[in-house]
């Protein structure tokens, strides 16, 4: 399998060089780096090139002007050649086994479509984020956190999760740096042409997107990428989220679930198929049964063909349990 590492910077010309570096030093090597610069006004572009221009892993994409992140996304996917993507911002840090252990993940489990970890924090904050931990919110005081997936203990079997998002917007990932996925998913997504929508916070593009597009999502226990929490941190440090700041990120969600579910043909209610859907998750946990039962409570469906359906994923889920508890 060939592999894409995509690293998208603008500004952080005191980090780049770090996390351009944990890709190149890998244990196992990325076949291509592509770097997108977003049009940067510090050193950034200077340093790039000092450094990294005609080294025969990497390709520099120097935009002149700033558009934002999905704009690096989508450049960084136009020019790649690889089966699988790796994304990395450019102020985070792979640690040198994480590509290996990925490739291995995807290896042994031949339907992983989208694959994510739990971040290791590092610089203003520190800790690793697990399931005792499980919400960043709750670590980082004074800090709201928006779109934090749960962490688990052990490696998980996600299922698909078209329905659990179109109905739930479930939020099914981690930050940018810990995402991979197959390009035979990535091409039903980028690129996206709201530009200004998502000039930061582009990771919901390929979070959400990859959901409704059909990706069966994995988890990895290993904290194997390195999140650096700092000043200028949207993703975790923006701390000034109000009415104004929810509405609009609705509003713009909602053009983005628009657009694919277009491109998907999502013009019927799927609410139907979600007993089926949660059947593609071997483990379930509560959470999960609860969300899948309120789309059924809630659709459309006559009374006596919803009870049929709350029972069927009920069932499932206590048999998923029984036979974990047989296995253990």
């Amino acid at each position: 399998m060939k592999t894409t590492c995509l690293v998208n910077n603008f500004n952080y010309s005191n980090f780049v060089v770090e996390a351009v570096n944990s890709a190149l030093n890998q244990t196992v090597s990325f076949d291509e780096i592509i770097i997108v610069d977003d049009g940067s006004t510090d050193q950034s572009v200077q340093i790039l090139k000092e450094k990294f221009l005609g080294h025969d892993k990497i390709k520099l994409i120097l935009k002149e002007k700033n558009e934002g992140q999905l704009s690096c996304f989508n450049e960084g996917y136009l020019a790649s050649t690889g089966d699988i993507i790796f994304f990395l911002d450019a102020d985070d840090i792979y640690k040198d086994t994480y590509l290996e252990e990925a490739l291995d993940f995807y290896e042994k489990n031949k339907e992983c479509d989208f694959l994510f970890c739990p971040p290791e924090i590092f610089g203003n904050s520190k800790g690793i984020f697990l399931p005792s931990q499980s919400r960043l919110v709750k670590k980082i005081k004074s800090k709201i956190v928006e779109n934090v997936s749960e962490f688990y203990d052990d490696d998980r079997d996600l299922g698909y999760s078209v329905i659990l998002t179109l109905y739930h917007r479930e939020w099914i990932g981690s930050a940018t740096s810990t995402l991979s996925m197959r390009r035979s998913i990535l091409e039903k997504i980028l690129p996206i042409p709201y530009l200004k929508d998502w000039w930061m916070d582009a990771d919901n593009c390929l979070i959400y997107g990859s959901s409704l597009v059909e990706a069966r999502k994995f988890y990895m226990a290993k904290p194997l990428v390195k999140y650096r929490f700092h000043g200028n941190n949207y993703y975790m440090g923006n701390s000034k989220f109000n009415e104004s700041y929810i509405y609009k990120k609705n509003l713009k969600i909602n053009r983005l679930f628009d657009l694919i579910s277009k491109k998907m043909d999502y013009h019927q209610d799927l609410s139907d198929l979600a007993h089926i859907e949660f059947r593609t998750i071997p483990n379930p946990c509560s959470k999960e049964l609860f969300s899948y039962i309120n789309i059924i409570a809630l659709s459309s469906m006559l009374l006596p063909k919803k009870l049929v359906r709350i029972l069927f994923v009920i069932k499932y889920f206590f048999s998923s349990i029984k036979s974990t508890e047989n296995f253990t």
